[in-house]
């Protein structure tokens, strides 16, 4: 089996990890957080003592990272210990310019980068039921795909490099915009009256289910923020990226722009860790909020 590194064990990683290690790869694994490391060593991981150890020790590399300083970090220090062949996809949602950045990094080094981002929550991820937007070398992804294809349910190559990201902003458009619509209904619903397994059960059986609704109504029914399967912090990172991104392609995003006050209010109410389904928190009639305390 084709020898896995993963290089940030927090929610994705350590789900990708897991469905490594069950399918049979030997997977070494590298995170700030000693933690993580530990839990990583507990499910029958091999801890590395550094990234740079991570590419030296592996075939294929995934990196899922929170913010570009981490990324660029990383990447660089995997440069420092590139071998030929190895490849590293990198499935965290970010800017274009710093995915370009990391794979001059990892190509200068005598590496690949794919640009691999992830469609899908934590909690979908430790289902297997997340599909990658890959991009990039054609013959390295095929080499990753092994890989790739141990911890999602979808593999898909998108074209050159960037064509990842570029898929993954679209869906993420959808994805919050689908969320504020979610918290609306419910909120509309509540206020009017209807019980909230009554909502949710009534509307994933008609023409009003989604995914979103899905995941996100399940856990509006108890008001159920924590733990996160994708933090409001989050969104308010990738609703940033969408709009910026648009905006460079002159293209208007008027839906997108009317949830972006959600996520900023969620944040000021203290939800920034919360799982998005704690928009319901901010579109609730006040009055909900005093019965649900009392």
């Amino acid at each position: 089996m084709t020898t896995a590194g993963v290089v940030g064990l927090g929610i994705m990683g350590s789900a990708m990890s897991g469905h490594l290690l069950a399918r049979g790869h030997h997977v070494v694994g590298y995170d700030v957080d000693a933690g993580r490391l530990a839990d990583f060593q507990r499910a029958g991981g091999h801890p590395a003592a550094s990234v740079q150890r991570v590419a030296e020790g592996a075939d294929v590399v995934l990196t899922s990272l929170p913010t570009v300083d981490a990324a660029l970090q990383v990447c660089a220090e995997l440069a420092s210990g590139a071998h030929p062949g190895l490849v590293v996809a990198e499935t965290s949602t970010l800017p274009h310019e710093v995915k370009h950045r990391c794979r001059r990094l990892l190509v200068d080094a005598g590496a690949e980068l794919l640009d691999c981002p992830l469609s899908g929550t934590g909690a979908q991820a430790l289902e297997r039921d997340v599909v990658v937007y890959g991009s990039g070398d054609e013959d390295a992804f095929e080499r990753a795909r092994p890989v790739l294809e141990a911890f999602s349910r979808s593999v898909r190559h998108l074209g050159p490099f960037g064509r990842g990201s570029t898929m993954k902003l679209v869906a993420n458009l959808l994805v919050a915009v689908h969320n504020a619509a979610t918290a609306e209904a419910f909120a509309l619903g509540e206020a009017a009256g209807l019980d909230p397994q009554q909502i949710y059960d009534t509307v994933r059986d008609g023409a009003g289910n989604s995914v979103i609704f899905e995941k996100r109504g399940r856990l509006m029914v108890d008001r159920s923020y924590l733990p996160a399967t994708a933090k409001i912090s989050m969104f308010v990172k990738d609703v940033g990226l969408v709009t910026d991104f648009a905006a460079g392609l002159g293209v208007g995003t008027p839906l997108l722009d009317a949830t972006r006050p959600l996520y900023d209010r969620a944040v000021e109410l203290g939800l920034a860790g919360a799982d998005a389904a704690g928009l319901l928190d901010v579109l609730s009639p006040p009055h909900r909020h005093r019965e649900e305390q009392s």
